[in-house]
């Protein structure tokens, strides 16, 4: 097990009478505990428990700092631990091959960062925020946080989530916790390689630096051949926070998160005949000249007050900035009249994205006709600023050779459509919360919430100004639950929720969509969830049915007038995961969700006609996802593992006609550890060389996973 970073082991100040999860590693300045804390725990030569963390609390899944035991929902918490001990670097692969159910469909031109869960896809439906804040999605797009070496863990939330966070989160939610300010020294560096050519640095400080103020800095760059030809990539990340305790229940935390990207400009492998050609695999028809560039900064001021005994305050203030740039050549077909590759949409955009607001709430703890109660109320303000440049209608047209690099290759000037700006939106969105948590009996308790978002668009058009217009919506989710724990961590639970997602991102609204309102969910969630052995296992159990309402869909009537706000998609079903830490050496972690999901009613416009899609299973949802990793210390300091990914076949139209094929991945390492503060790590991504398709940009383009490739690094705590 490798070294982690120090356990926050100072002694609370006399109001502090629970501590919220945001805030686990949460210093509080004390001078006679810091003096106990001056060491970093030191590894042992057992496994670590198991992965669930039902007992740790997770606040993706409440405002009022519960255990998922206590929490009437599936939540589950991936630590930086299991992170680093399985080599996972990037947001994607820490999630989809550690959370129950979720899978992804990353792509250059969604920003790598797109899920799906419960059978809900994309950034609409499935949110990524970053310390509990979401940057609104820009036309499909969101480009931070991508690199797992700030986290302090990863919070995960299946299911409706819009009651916490928003419209946008019917199927659920991730949440990257940052690494906090600790007041006890610590550092630790990494290097690794790998067979792409992948070269990765990252560092991580903290400490104190005076008994009233901590910080913390931590930063990761990558630069990488890539794995397809003229693929080059760098990415950077910088993270710092510096938290100061001014009084005993009176904390300031001000951090900034930066992230500068040039990722893969890869956008995938035409089909030939249906299949992937072998001699394809490793091809790029991107243009020479292409270019993407991400840069994404994210400052928040947090205060911590605990008014009195009971009453606790928070506060978020934030100011986030996105600006990427596209310039690529995105679509190819193999033709076979030419036996060439024939390339389209040249494509040039630019975002400019800027978001500032606040966030308050204010916990109350005590009692209620007898009863223990706790409750949290709040508002969250923001105000976006969304600029949106393109070449529309993405001209050009091009074709290469399959097989000769050289001609593979081409310029971005064929394109004639100049780049011009296309709109601009101001959103803003105001919302009012509330949660509580009302224990009947000590076995017994009753969790629910309620929110109001209210969220307005003006939108305007440059290329079009008749298209240029203003809006305002609505939306209130809410949940109420039952906790019954008959026996202590043994929990069964039982869920109504509601949530609600925009028709498409709501920054990005069209004329022709300015008087629809947001599509609505319910769903309804039965569960059960153990912790035994002292926590070395743990299990989960949950069922579930999504119903999801006011989808667009065309007029029978009128396929070419507006559009109609009565679609139906629906899912349901099971989800499971057991963590067992065996005989001293053994960790066993696995996880199966087995779903239906369904358009029940939907259809779109195909040569002037309305065909109905009902019955078929919506885009990029695999119907069958598992997760089975094995851990082994065989010997003193050394130790082994190997992870398993099954995915089932998932398809890339409405109409299920271009099915994705079922795939297994298989990823394995091995770990030496010559001293308790020195790791050394080799691993093998995709070690059966699975040739295997995550997306589908394209009719007939495929996104092919990784190959296999070697890795070995260095970590080194001091």
């Amino acid at each position: 097990m490798s070294v982690g970073p120090p356990q926050n082991r100072l002694a609370k100040p006399k109001r502090l009478d629970r501590e919220r999860s945001t805030a686990a590693a949460r210093p509080q300045p004390n001078r006679a505990a810091a003096a106990r804390s001056a060491t970093a725990p030191v590894a042992t030569s057992s496994p670590s428990p198991s992965a669930l963390n039902l007992n740790r609390q997770n606040a993706s899944g409440s405002r009022l700092g519960l255990t998922p035991l206590q929490t009437p929902a599936s939540v589950e918490t991936i630590t930086a631990q299991t992170i680093e001990e399985r080599g996972q670097h990037n947001l994607t692969d820490a999630v989809v091959q550690n959370a129950v159910g979720f899978t992804a469909s990353p792509a250059p031109g969604n920003g790598g960062l797109s899920f799906a869960t419960r059978g809900f896809t994309g950034s609409n439906s499935v949110m990524t925020l970053y310390d509990g804040t979401r940057l609104y999605v820009g036309a499909g797009t969101v480009t931070f946080p991508f690199d797992t070496w700030s986290a302090e863990r990863i919070e995960v939330l299946r299911g409706p989530a819009s009651v916490l966070y928003g419209e946008g989160a019917i199927g659920g939610i991730i949440n990257v916790i940052p690494k906090k300010p600790i007041t006890t020294p610590y550092n630790d560096a990494e290097m690794s390689f790998d067979t792409n050519g992948t070269r990765r640095v990252a560092v991580d400080s903290g400490g104190p630096i005076n008994p009233n103020v901590s910080y913390r800095i931590n930063a990761t760059g990558n630069m990488s051949n890539g794995w397809v030809d003229g693929d080059k990539t760098s990415n950077l990340a910088v993270s710092a926070a510096v938290r100061v305790q001014a009084a005993d229940n009176l904390a300031f935390t001000l951090s900034n998160d930066y992230g500068d990207r040039s990722p893969s400009r890869y956008f995938g492998t035409p089909l030939i005949n249906g299949a992937i050609d072998d001699a394809l695999r490793f091809k790029n028809y991107n243009a020479l000249d292409s270019a993407i560039h991400y840069q994404d900064n994210w400052t928040q001021f947090k205060t911590e007050w605990d008014v009195t005994d009971g009453i606790t305050v928070h506060d978020t203030l934030y100011y986030l900035t996105s600006q990427r740039h596209w310039r690529d050549i995105e679509s190819y077909s193999f033709n076979p009249a030419t036996q060439l590759i024939d390339r389209a949409n040249y494509i040039e955009i630019f975002h400019d994205e800027n978001q500032v607001g606040n966030r308050m709430d204010t916990t109350f703890k005590g009692h209620v006709l007898g009863f223990e109660n706790e409750f949290v109320s709040g508002f969250d303000v923001n105000r976006i600023d969304f600029t949106h440049i393109n070449n529309s209608p993405y001209g050009g047209a091009s074709s290469v050779s399959p097989f000769a690099v050289d001609t593979g290759w081409g310029s971005f000037s064929a394109t004639t459509t100049p780049t011009t700006p296309g709109f601009n939106a101001i959103v803003d969105q105001y919302a009012l919360f509330a949660e509580d948590r009302l224990s009947l009996t000590d076995q017994l308790s009753f969790v629910s919430g309620v929110r109001l978002d209210r969220p307005s668009v003006d939108r305007t058009d440059d290329k079009t100004p008749s298209n240029s217009f203003d809006t305002t919506l609505s939306g209130t989710s809410w949940r109420t639950g039952l906790v019954y724990t008959p026996i202590k961590d043994l929990a069964f639970y039982g869920q109504y929720a509601t949530a609600v997602d925009p028709v498409t991102n709501l920054i990005s609204l069209s004329t022709t969509q300015k008087n629809f309102q947001l599509a609505t969910g319910k769903q309804t969630e039965i569960g059960v969830k153990q912790s035994f052995w002292g926590g070395r296992g743990e299990w989960t159990l949950a069922g579930y049915q999504i119903v999801k309402n006011n989808l667009l869909v065309p007029d029978p009537n009128n396929p070419a007038g507006p559009a109609l706000q009565i679609g139906q998609q629906s899912s349901r079903g099971v989800e499971t995961s057991i963590g067992l830490a065996l005989n001293g050496s053994w960790r066993v972690d696995a996880n199966l969700a087995l779903l239906q999901a369904r358009y029940d009613n939907f259809s779109q416009v195909v040569s002037g006609q309305p065909v109905s899609y009902a019955g078929n299973i919506p885009i990029n949802v695999p119907e069958q996802v598992s997760n089975v990793w094995l851990t082994w210390d065989f010997a003193p300091n050394w130790s082994a593992y190997g992870g398993v990914q099954i995915v089932g076949r998932s398809f890339a139209d409405n109409a299920n006609t271009q099915a994705l094929p079922a795939y297994t991945v298989v990823n394995g390492g091995l770990r030496w550890k010559p001293d308790e503060r020195t790791t050394f790590a080799l691993r093998i991504y995709n070690l059966f060389d699975t040739v295997y398709a995550t997306s589908a940009p394209y009719s007939g383009q495929w996104l092919l996973g990784m190959p296999r490739t070697a890795e070995v690094s260095m970590n080194v705590k001091f």
